[in-house]
């Protein structure tokens, strides 16, 4: 594949350019009727939705990733992509080699679309489904220092930068930190720093207020590509990040960290990354989004065998066996988010659901914060601190109450308790509203959630 040219002064005409077009998320999706184009099959839809405007050419040719006649692309485009190496002269038309993806308010070159089995072992993707979770998890405030581990395209750097006074970016894949830095040109965005190394080995000793690694490492038997494999054995690698970042985890510094784990006893399908958030001495939080058993995990990841039948049934066999020697009767994947902070550690598992996720990172903020006044409630002043749906079942006793922001977490609980939660506006205590201990419980809970605060 084409190495990108990280070159400032063509990206930042492209980036110009593109936002003069108005080149961005909600345009896209409007031009292509709510088509995403999430994958390559996508493409031939969506394509016959758009039109020869200057526009439409943009996203034809940088979104869909098709080849376009130069003279009918947008003035201040042709150029700088092929400076870029984004794109290549074919007689009179661009091809494009490089795919151009808004996310918010960032542009995000990366390789674009999947080929499956015939990716290069460097291949670059673009916002992924797990980025995406990545992202919605991670808390925003205002900080000194963040660092993004294998960081792929960037995005996660480049969002960091937006509130950090500087974040580092680390990749072994040379490939990426090209796409990082032209990403940050792309951007205007000039406190990036870009370190080639594996892991957290170019960070040093140093500490940080963020670190994100959104690793798409999978339990796997394979080393075929950079991106997915490592040579790490089972769920080592995981732990490794957990316990690397908790190592440069600055006081008061928050980690999101994706990942995947063996399940080894179905009863407890945590106990592993649970085990090693108590290593940290952090505070703790696991979100699971996915438990699948060995073959589920196995087909999961293979589906591009899928037409051969010979290959795809070795390919399950290897790594289902592989599970076997490991002990695993399956594998868990989501998010280890870690709290640096005196006092005793705590920790929380929960699920989520990464279709309905929404931005949960000042739900988390707050989480963190409440986690150590938790214990005894009974006479704080509690506030709704996120929009909550109550849905009371009619003529019974039971009720849920539905986080509609952040994790969208549902909560069983009674519809006495959901009366009491109704009530808290931060002016009374549980105490003075006569809450009955399912009530508490419940408040608990949602204060551990970070859906209440206290009022101090």
């Amino acid at each position: 594949m084409t190495f990108p040219v990280p070159d400032r002064a063509a990206a930042a005409a492209l980036g110009a350019a593109l936002r003069a077009l108005d080149y961005d998320a909600d345009t896209i999706e409007d031009l292509l009727d709510g088509e995403v184009a999430g994958d390559r099959e996508e493409v031939v839809v969506a394509e016959r939705r758009l039109s020869e405007s200057a526009l439409d050419n943009a996203v034809r040719f940088l979104y869909l990733q098709l080849p376009v006649a130069e003279r009918r692309l947008p003035a201040g485009v042709a150029g700088p992509a092929v400076a870029l190496g984004l794109a290549a002269r074919r007689g009179d038309e661009l091809v494009p080699s490089s795919r151009i993806v808004p996310v918010d308010e960032i542009l995000l070159a990366s390789d674009g679309f999947t080929r499956d089995a015939d990716d290069p072992p460097d291949y670059v993707a673009t916002y992924t489904p797990t980025a995406r979770t990545c992202d919605l998890l991670t808390p925003r405030p205002r900080v000194r220092r963040a660092l993004d581990v294998g960081t792929g395209s960037g995005i996660h750097a480049l969002l960091a930068a937006q509130h950090a006074r500087v974040a580092v970016a680390t990749d072994v894949n040379p490939r990426a930190l090209a796409y990082t830095e032209l990403n940050a040109a792309l951007n205007g965005i000039d406190n990036v720093e870009c370190r080639q190394g594996s892991f957290f080995e170019p960070a040093g000793g140093e500490t940080f207020d963020l670190i994100t690694c959104n690793a798409p490492f999978v339990v796997s038997p394979e080393t075929r590509w950079t991106y997915r494999d490592s040579a790490f054995r089972g769920d080592d690698l995981t732990r490794h990040v957990v316990l690397e970042a908790a190592a440069r985890l600055a006081e008061g510094g928050y980690a999101t960290l994706l990942g995947s784990w063996l399940i080894v006893d179905e009863d407890l399908p945590e106990q592993r990354p649970a085990a090693w958030v108590k290593e940290t001495r952090c505070d703790g939080w696991i979100l699971t989004s996915i438990e699948s058993d060995a073959l589920e995990h196995a087909a999961t990841w293979n589906g591009s065998f899928f037409a051969d039948a010979r290959t795809y049934a070795s390919v399950l066999e290897q790594w289902t066996r592989y599970l076997g020697e490991l002990g695993a009767r399956g594998v868990g994947e989501g998010a280890i988010l870690l709290h640096r902070r005196d006092g005793r550690p705590t920790l929380r598992v929960d699920e989520i659901d990464e279709d309905t996720l929404d931005d949960a990172g000042a739900q988390i903020v707050r989480a963190f914060a409440n986690r150590p006044r938790v214990k005894d409630i009974v006479d704080l002043e509690l506030q709704r601190s996120m929009a909550l749906r109550l849905e009371r079942t009619l003529g019974k006793r039971k009720a849920e109450i539905v986080l509609e922001e952040g994790t969208g977490s549902i909560l069983p609980t009674t519809a006495a308790a959901a009366g009491v939660v109704e009530l808290l506006d931060g002016r009374k205590s549980l105490r003075r509203l006569k809450a009955d201990k399912d009530a508490v419980r419940i408040c608990r809970e949602l204060l551990e959630l970070g859906a209440l605060k206290i009022r101090d």
